[in-house]
Formats: structure tokens, sequence, C-alpha cells
């Protein structure tokens, strides 16, 4: 399944327990055609939340960005949506 990358500006910055019920949310909009990997957080000087950097694997970028238009609709902001790849280091040796 090809995989993305979401990237979430947070309107202001936030604590871990303050995005858990964003991340409760997203985890309900998952379906077997897009679904939620893991995600890295962008955190500043006082270690609460600025950005987000979700990977998912979806069936097709139409369907994904559906899905982040759902969840925008119920206020994640998105920057955007980009196709990924993943690179090992072992694979250069």
């Amino acid at each position: 399944m090809p995989k993305f990358l979401a990237v979430h500006p947070m309107p202001s910055p936030m604590s871990m327990e303050e995005g858990a019920p964003i991340a409760k949310m997203v985890k309900s909009h998952c379906t077997a055609d897009a679904y939620w990997i893991y995600s890295w957080v962008q955190l500043n000087e006082e270690g609460k939340v600025t950005k987000t950097f979700c990977e998912w694997n979806a069936k097709d970028m139409k369907t994904l960005k559906k899905l982040m238009e759902e969840l925008e609709k119920a206020g994640l902001p998105l920057e955007g949506v980009y196709p990924m790849a993943k690179l090992e280091p072992e694979d250069y040796v």
C-alpha cells in the first residue's frame, strides 16, 4: 500500500495530553483504505507540540486527501500531504 506524509501545524502549542483527543479523533477516522501508521511531533522549548508529521498508508492520494478534508472539518489543520518512500541506511552500504 502506498505511503504518505501528512503535515499538521498546530493552531497553538499544546501538550501531548492536550493533543490526545485529536489523536483519538484521527484514529476514529481510519479505514482499511487509509490508516495512520505513526507520527513524529515537533516540540518547542517548553516541550509542547507545534507540528505533527504523520505517516499514513492509503489506497491512493485521492482517498487520503478525502480523509484529510474530513479531519480539517473536524478541526485538525493541514499543511499538506506528500507521497513518500522509506530509505534504510543499510541499503547504501
